[in-house]
C-alpha cells in the first residue's frame, strides 16, 4: 500500500478514517505521504519517506496519530465555545482548563490551520472543520481592528473578543498594538484556510483582502540601500514612549510606528515579508534588504561572534552572505539560535526546495546543529531549543514566564537565547576585535521544547521522532493534551501547560510531513509561488559543511 495517509479533495471522512486505521496497525514499510504529481508541479517537495515500523530506525505511525489527537485535544480545550477564539495558553485539566484570558492573531491563525490538519488526519469530520472555521472567521469579522490597513490588534480577550487594554494577570496598562509579524501569521492562516476549505473561502478572503502589509514598509529604513524594511508594528493611538509618527500609505490618519525594524533575515517576520511581496504590497527587493549577518568589522564586535563570508549582489543590493562557524559547519544564524525563528516560516513556504543554495542548505544544518549541540556539546541527552515556557515558572505571570531558549552558537544575540536553567552564556569572542568571555562553558540543566523537534522533523524525521519518544518516555513531559511546553532535562521539572502557538506548530509540522504538505500546498497557490519562488531561488548563502 502506498500513497497518502491523509485526505484529498474527493475523499470522505469515513474513507480517511479507514485508511488511517489501516496505517496505525501496519507492520513495516508503509511510506509517509509523498507529493502527488500536481503538488510537485507546484514546487512543493515530497515529504520524507519514512518507515511505519516501530522501534529503531523507524517511525510508528500510531504514535504520530496519538500525538496529533492529544495535541488537538489541548487546542479544543483552549477555545471558548461562544467565540471560537483560542486562549494563548492553558493549564490544569483539559476538562476544566484555566485559560490565559488573552489571545493574539497568531494564536487564532494557529488554531485555524490546526483545524485543517485535524480534518486531514480524520480527527474531526469535514462538517466539524467547516463549523469551527466558520465560527472563528465570523468572530474575526466582527472584532475591532485598524480599518485603513485591515490589521488586527495584538491582544484580545478570547472570551469576549474585546481589545485588551489592561493585562489580565497584573492589571498593568496595555497600549493596543498592531504587530507586523503577528498579523503575518494570521494572514498566512487565512491563505491556507481559503484553499483548504473552499466553503469558508469567502469569509477568509473578506478578511485577507483588506490586510495591507505595505502599511509596515519603510522604504527609508536603510539609507543608501535600494529597498527598505518592515516596522515591528504600530499603534493607532499615541503610546507612552518609543514611537515615530508616520503614514506611508496616506490612507487614514497617522499612526505611531515602533522605532525598531526587522532587519535580520533568518527570523520569523519573513512570513510578513513573503505575504507583502506576494500580494504586491512590498517591493521584491525588500527580501534582500534584510541582513544575513551583520558586518564582520570591529564596529560590530558587540555581537556573538565574527562571521565569515563574501559579498554578492541581488536586485542591485550588496548582500554580505556571511555565516557563523559551529561544529564543522557554516550556518547563517537567527537572532537567538532557536528553531522557531529559523523554521516556522518554512511550515508555509517550501524554502528548502525553492531555494536549494540558501535555505536548502541552512535549514538542514540548523537542525543538525541543534541536535549535535544537545547530544554532543552540552550532553543533555535530548535536543530541540526554541522559545517556550520556563519549567517551574508561574503560569499566571505576564507571559507565563515565557523564555527564549536557543543554541547560542548559532544565534546573533549578544545577550543570548540560553539553553539551560542556569542561563549559561556562550561567548567565543569576535576574532581579534574582542576576546570571548566564555568560549568553553559548562552547560547545566538544559531545557528542551518539544515543538522544536517537530519543526525539525521535515529535515531529520527519524532523529526527531526518536528524540520525542525519549522526551515522552524518559522525561514524562506528556499529558492528555500532548507534549507539555518545555522540560528541564536534569531536574525533570516540567512546564505543565500548553501554548496555542507551540501546539499549532506541532500540528502544522505533522500536517506537512504526514499529510502531503497540507499547510504548504494550500498556502503557496497562485501569487505566492509565482512571485516568491523565483525571488528566493537566485540566492546562495554562505552556509555549508566545512571541508
Amino acid at each position: 500500500m502506498t500513497g497518502n495517509f491523509c485526505s484529498t479533495a474527493n475523499m470522505t471522512t469515513a474513507t480517511r478514517r479507514q485508511i488511517l486505521r489501516g496505517v496505525a496497525v501496519a507492520a513495516v514499510g508503509l511510506p509517509v505521504a509523498r507529493a502527488t504529481t500536481a503538488h510537485a508541479a507546484q514546487g512543493v517537495p515530497p515529504a520524507p519517506t519514512l518507515s511505519a515500523a516501530g522501534g529503531r530506525g523507524g517511525i510508528d505511525r500510531a504514535t504520530i496519530d496519538r500525538w496529533a489527537r492529544d495535541t488537538w485535544a489541548s487546542l479544543v480545550a483552549m477555545v471558548v465555545p461562544a467565540t471560537g477564539l483560542p486562549a494563548d495558553n492553558i493549564s490544569g485539566p483539559l476538562t476544566s482548563p484555566t485559560r490565559s484570558g488573552y489571545t493574539s492573531p497568531t494564536n487564532i491563525g494557529g488554531y485555524m490551520w490546526s483545524t485543517v490538519v485535524a480534518r486531514e488526519l480524520a480527527i474531526i469530520s469535514d462538517r466539524e472543520c467547516r463549523r469551527r472555521l466558520t465560527q472563528t472567521l465570523t468572530t474575526m469579522l466582527g472584532l475591532k481592528h485598524h480599518v485603513p490597513s485591515g490589521m488586527f490588534y495584538n491582544w484580545y480577550d478570547e472570551a469576549t473578543g474585546a481589545v485588551i487594554t489592561v493585562w489580565p494577570q497584573d492589571g498593568s496598562r496595555i497600549y493596543p498594538f498592531l504587530s507586523s509579524v503577528d498579523n503575518g501569521w494570521f494572514a498566512a492562516s487565512l491563505m491556507v484556510v481559503r484553499n483548504a476549505e473552499p466553503a469558508v473561502g469567502d469569509l477568509a478572503n473578506e478578511l485577507l483582502s483588506t490586510m495591507n502589509f505595505g502599511m509596515y514598509y519603510d522604504k527609508n529604513a536603510r539609507p543608501g540601500i535600494a529597498a527598505g524594511l518592515l516596522h515591528g508594528g504600530f499603534y493607532d493611538a499615541k503610546p507612552a514612549v518609543g514611537y515615530t509618527v508616520g503614514n506611508y500609505l496616506h490612507n487614514g490618519p497617522d499612526v505611531y510606528y515602533t522605532l525598531n525594524h526587522y532587519d535580520i533575515h533568518v527570523t520569523e517576520p519573513r512570513i510578513a515579508s513573503y505575504i507583502g511581496i506576494a500580494h504586491g504590497q512590498v517591493p521584491p527587493a525588500h527580501y534582500f534588504a534584510t541582513q544575513r549577518v551583520f558586518p564582520d568589522t570591529c564596529d560590530w564586535d558587540w555581537l556573538k561572534e565574527k562571521p565569515v563570508g563574501q559579498h554578492r549582489t541581488y536586485y542591485g543590493i550588496d548582500v554580505f552572505e556571511g555565516a557563523y562557524t559551529y561544529s564543522g559547519m557554516h550556518i547563517v544564524p537567527s537572532w537567538g539560535g532557536d528553531m522557531f525563528e529559523a523554521l516556522m516560516p518554512d511550515l508555509f513556504v517550501p524554502e528548502a526546495s525553492w531555494a536549494p543554495r540558501s535555505w536548502g542548505v541552512n535549514h538542514a544544518l540548523t537542525v543538525r546543529a541543534q541536535r549535535e549541540f544537545g547530544l554532543d556539546d552540552a550532553r543533555y541527552g535530548y535536543w530541540g531549543f526554541s522559545p517556550a515556557s520556563r519549567p517551574g515558572g508561574r503560569p499566571t505571570s505576564p507571559g507565563g514566564e515565557y523564555t527564549a531558549w536557543g543554541v547560542e552558537a548559532i544565534g546573533m544575540s549578544p545577550g543570548g537565547y540560553v539553553s539551560d536553567m542556569e542561563g549559561t552564556v556562550y561567548d567565543p569572542g569576535f576574532g581579534t576585535c574582542r576576546v570571548g568571555s566564555a568560549p568553553n562553558p559548562k552547560w547545566g540543566n538544559g531545557v528542551v521544547t518539544p515543538h522544536a523537534a517537530f519543526l525539525a522533523m521535515q529535515y531529520e524525521p527519524v532523529q526527531a521522532y526518536d528524540n520525542l519518544v525519549k522526551i515522552e518516555r524518559e522525561l514524562k513531559a506528556y499529558g492528555k493534551g500532548g507534549f507539555y511546553d518545555a522540560v528541564a532535562v536534569k531536574s525533570g521539572v516540567i512546564a505543565r501547560r500548553y501554548l496555542s502557538l507551540d501546539q499549532a506548530m506541532v500540528l502544522g509540522s505533522i500536517g506537512n510531513v504526514f499529510c502531503d504538505n497540507v499547510i504548504r500546498r494550500n498556502f503557496i497557490r497562485g501569487e505566492v509561488e509565482a512571485r516568491i519562488k523565483p525571488l528566493i531561488g537566485v540566492e546562495q548563502f554562505g552556509a555549508g559543511v566545512i571541508s
